[in-house]
């Protein structure tokens, strides 16, 4: 059957109903108290509010647009015999412009004819955006939703004790009800308590990480070179006056393997060198499983997310830039996606399979180790940041025969629009969840169509649990603003004009002022959304449970080597109360800047 075309949450007179009571009122109206929650409830999937307000007013030419679009998968499905296979290759920290654009390369001293390839076969999108970090981004690609909704907007760090919820559906989940093989390989960063691993998220096998690249800094070899200090201790002289032995993490998962309803193992130990095996060895079984699933004749999707590099810098240099992201992207990242292509065009399989290429946020220019290399470009700020330079990031879409070659298009597009987008493609949209807020809207018209087919013309940025800022269009509103005292007074330069401003170095007042009450509009019907669909909280643990070989260390995380009876508490009573502080409530009005 193709693909059910009516992917609205409602119907289109529903949709307009709904709109009706959150669009600006008109003058005859001459009244403020309509709300969200007057309005007829979302039937299907629920998007965020802004959704309706856009979806009301272009409802038939996207229902016209979408009937072309189910005639189109369903002569691709009928061709091939089976739904688009998918792949989705997310690597880290990369500003727009660094990989795709042979000038910017050029200057920055590096070169990905790959990925650059794919960008001249298929679409580079100028308005990919992201979330401001590895973990908060990683949960918004697997559920389609922010992580201020799902509890994952803090990003996790070694024996964090957190994770994502079992109870959120990945897009592993939704893919593998509609019959897809499912797989995971990389840099997963979504938790590292059982409920959170891959192969409990609805993939068929997961070969992951818990944390990001500090885990190269987690070794041996780092604490040899002060890349590291303390975490080893028995490398160090002894301290006369240490008195706990229980303040220093000893035992931790570097990466593990699993199946879907198998055991779950580690791999390898915390070595260095067994750190840098593992991009080589997640990229070996992701070529093995496109062969083993293109031979079996089953659509797949395979998600790779790579760890790039270490932070301990390796002595043989191959870019001209000689730093830790040039290299990762010109000696690691550039040759497995052209090992990707190159091998979907070995099976045959070329034309009936999307691949999705992208950065996960900006560069991190806050605080980076020695020479890694990562800057700005067009955009001010990096990883953390809600400006345009956090979350705007380079990505591809490359699909021969079905994306048309050459385009660069403007359109804005999140990432948590890939979510609902694959689960079109796949015609699994009735698996998604419709007791929550699905962010990500359908985008299959902008990677069949192309420019200026984009079902999204906003996007919601928040830092942590806050909201950063919001942009619509080529406009954009700093909520955590540089001008305290405006935001005060009710009359903030915190307004931004994004063309002729891309750095967000020039706040305006007076001329973008008339724009005051309808971000406020925006934001107050996003967070009224909320009250009908309240946030998740943080779910949090005892980390790597449910090793089927853990090691003394792992085993003693949930049995702490200390004498209970001689203290007046649980020693692992505190894991319940993690979420209490994640972030300063009381922010510098600075972030961002």
């Amino acid at each position: 059957m193709p693909p059910n075309p009516n992917h609205f949450p409602t119907s289109a007179s529903a949709a307009l109903l709904f709109a009706a009571a959150l669009l600006p009122l008109s003058a005859a109206a001459q009244t403020e108290s309509a709300a969200p929650t007057d309005a007829a409830a979302p039937a299907g999937i629920v998007h965020d509010a802004e959704h309706y307000v856009l979806a009301a007013q272009h409802a038939e030419r996207w229902a016209a647009e979408d009937q072309f679009l189910a005639e189109k998968l369903a002569e691709l499905r009928a061709k091939h015999g089976r739904p688009p296979n998918i792949i989705h290759i997310m690597w880290d920290d990369t500003a727009f412009g660094d990989v795709g654009i042979p000038e910017l390369q050029k200057v920055r001293g590096l070169n990905t004819p790959n990925i650059n390839k794919m960008a001249e076969d298929g679409i580079l999108f100028t308005r990919m955006y992201t979330e401001v970090g590895c973990t908060p981004s990683r949960a918004a690609s697997a559920t389609g939703r922010h992580p201020i909704r799902n509890g994952m907007y803090n990003i996790g760090m070694l024996l964090e004790s957190h994770g994502m919820r079992g109870e959120e559906v990945t897009i592993a989940e939704v893919l593998s009800e509609a019959g897809y093989m499912t797989a995971f390989h990389g840099k997963w960063h979504l938790g590292d308590i059982e409920q959170s691993y891959p192969h409990n998220q609805g993939f068929h096998e997961a070969f992951f990480t818990g944390y990001n690249q500090i885990l190269s800094l987690n070794t041996r070899v780092a604490e040899g070179a002060n890349a590291s200090i303390g975490l080893y201790e028995d490398m160090l002289p002894a301290d006369p006056y240490k008195l706990d032995d229980t303040f220093i993490t000893k035992g931790w998962v570097q990466i593990a393997e699993g199946v879907k309803g198998g055991e779950t193992r580690q791999w390898g130990d915390n070595s260095h060198e067994n750190y840098l095996k593992i991009d080589p060895e997640a990229q070996r079984r992701t070529l093995e499983f496109i062969e083993r699933q293109a031979k079996a004749g089953k659509p797949f999707y395979v998600a790779n997310w790579p760890n790039m590099v270490s932070f301990i810098p390796n002595p043989e240099k191959c870019s001209v830039a000689r730093s830790l992201l040039q290299d990762g992207l010109q000696c690691n990242i550039d040759p497995f996606i052209g090992k990707v292509m190159a091998k979907l065009e070995e099976l045959g399989i070329a034309d009936n399979t999307l691949v999705i290429a992208m950065a996960d946020n900006g560069p991190m220019t806050h605080n980076p180790p020695p020479g890694l290399g990562m800057a700005e470009t067009i955009f001010r700020g990096g990883k953390g940041d809600f400006t345009e330079g956090g979350v705007r990031v380079p990505a591809f879409a490359w699909w021969p025969g079905v994306i048309e070659p050459g385009q660069i298009v403007g359109d804005i597009i999140h990432e948590v629009d890939l979510f609902t987008t694959f689960a079109r493609l796949a015609g699994a949209t009735d698996h998604i969840p419709t007791d929550r807020v699905i962010d990500g809207v359908d985008q299959t018209a902008l990677l069949l169509n192309g420019d200026t087919h984009s079902r999204r013309d906003y996007v919601f940025i928040y830092a942590g649990d806050q909201l950063g800022a919001t942009v619509k269009g080529n406009y954009k509103r700093h909520w955590l603003s540089p001008d305290p005292v405006g935001e005060a007074s009710g009359i903030p330069a915190a307004f931004y004009f994004l063309p002729s401003d891309p750095r967000e170095k020039t706040p305006m007042l007076t001329n973008l002022i008339h724009l005051k009450r309808p971000f406020n509009r925006m934001r107050l019907r996003h967070q009224l959304w909320t009250e009908r669909y309240p946030n998740s909280s943080e779910a949090h643990g005892i980390p790597w449970r449910g090793l089927s070989d853990p090691s003394p260390e792992v085993q003693a995380l949930a049995n702490p080597q200390i004498d209970r009876s001689k203290l007046p508490f649980d020693p692992l009573e505190y894991i319940e109360h993690l979420d209490q502080l994640p972030f300063e409530p009381d922010m510098d009005p600075d972030a961002g800047q």
